[in-house]
């Protein structure tokens, strides 16, 4: 049986940053159950399991999770998924959290089996950007997982506009990928053997009330191939339509570069605003990736952005870099894609650029306000300014189809056929 292997302590990722602490402030505390911080692991047929790796969970009953979700009431639901209902439950001091609840009828095998390895993986990994295990219980017919509370719904939610009505700006998706980076860079470069995600999606990217990413969903992960010289493992096929790593779906073949895949395709979600699959829209647009890859070989680049997004000349300018970046690392084979600490780093290069194009905006609005100039056209770009080169970088131009023809097309070409 497939499991991931019981981690020892984590090596530090130098970009870490402790995640912030739960409310202080109805029924139950943390503090009420302090002398239950190492819990034993219940009996599993998982040889990953082992008791004594979970020390500082916080231990619950079955009942105490019954109440403070009004016994798996609607009104506590706040989503759901494969593996069951998601709820929201708010102890006496106040601190929120969520309770992922595997339906009855799904309780096979294979539940059993993602259950397993998302408490494992939960239990043996902290970072910023990852979901925080709290708890988990198994008993008899119930598995439930106890997690901490992210406030602000997932990211398709808000590419969507539903319910949230908020609008994601430039920065704030930068943000966001910058985060989703971090966690998987993470997850293949700072544990004992790089953890493959296997799902990365953006109904899998929660946000913080301060628009951070968390990355959720654990069920389908595994743990990369280890020793020297090994490339990947060999394993059936998990994930999402429309995420899921062309030559992994084809060899049965999982490598860590699987996840930038994924990763490649939620970046050309997060700023086109499409869903990697639109079976509505016109043939040749239903595979998002395909039909962007088409528009951007073609110097169409205003074409593929959301139109949601301000298209300021400081926008136009990044974007044509995070389309590059996001076409490479969602290349079909592997050997094209950089892998997340390159993608990273990539991306924080980028969102170091767009910040100096906005505060050298800034300062072009402030001189031409204190000297009393006019802008053409209603502009962002100062007449005479030094943004008077950004319509080069207009997503009309030549110099963009030149470039980018050059750069991507080969390693690319299978999107076209």
């Amino acid at each position: 049986m497939d499991c991931m292997p019981c981690l020892r302590k984590r090596k530090k990722d130098p970009d870490y940053v402790d995640s912030s602490k739960g409310d202080p402030d109805s029924e139950l505390t943390t503090q009420d159950r302090s002398s239950h911080h190492s819990i034993s692991i219940p009996n599993s047929p998982s040889p990953g399991f082992q008791q004594g790796k979970t020390g500082g969970m916080v231990k619950f009953t079955i009942a105490e999770l019954n109440k403070i979700t009004g016994n798996f009431s609607e009104s506590h639901l706040i989503g759901q998924g494969g593996f069951g209902k998601v709820y929201r439950g708010k102890l006496k001091d106040g601190t929120v959290l969520a309770i992922k609840r595997a339906k009855k009828d799904a309780f096979e095998k294979r539940v059993s089996k993602e259950f397993q390895t998302e408490v494992e993986v939960l239990a043996q990994v902290e970072h910023l950007n990852l979901v925080k295990l709290i708890s988990f219980v198994e008993e008899k017919n119930e598995r439930l997982l106890v997690t901490e509370y992210v406030t602000n719904g997932n990211l398709r939610q808000h590419l969507d506009g539903v319910p949230y009505g908020i609008i994601l700006d430039m920065s704030t998706r930068l943000n966001i990928a910058i985060d989703v980076a971090q966690a998987l860079t993470y997850l293949h470069y700072y544990t004992d053997r790089p953890i493959i995600h296997r799902d990365v999606k953006s109904s899998n990217i929660l946000l913080t009330d301060s628009f951070r990413a968390k990355v959720v969903d654990f069920g389908f992960s595994r743990a990369g191939p280890s020793g020297e010289g090994a490339t990947h493992v060999s394993t059936q096929v998990k994930g999402t339509a429309g995420y899921l790593d062309p030559e992994y779906l084809t060899t049965y073949q999982l490598n860590v570069k699987s996840d930038v895949y994924s990763f490649g395709i939620l970046l050309v979600e997060l700023f086109t605003g499409r869903r990697p699959i639109e079976l509505s829209r016109p043939s040749d647009e239903r595979v998002t990736v395909r039909w962007a890859f088409k528009q951007y070989l073609e110097g169409r680049l205003r074409v593929i952005i959301d139109p949601k997004l301000q298209l300021t000349a400081a926008v136009l300018l990044i974007l044509e870099r995070v389309f590059e970046l996001a076409f490479s690392c969602s290349a079909p084979t592997k050997v094209d894609r950089p892998n997340m600490k390159e993608a990273k780093e990539k991306l924080w290069n980028i969102r170091k650029e767009y910040q100096l194009s906005l505060d050298r905006q800034q300062e072009g609005f402030e001189a031409e306000s204190e000297y009393g100039d006019s802008y053409d056209n209603g502009s962002h770009t100062p007449r005479g300014g030094r943004h008077s080169h950004a319509s080069r970088h207009s997503g009309d131009s030549e110099s963009v189809k030149a470039r980018t023809s050059r750069r991507s097309e080969d390693n690319h070409r299978s999107y076209l056929t």
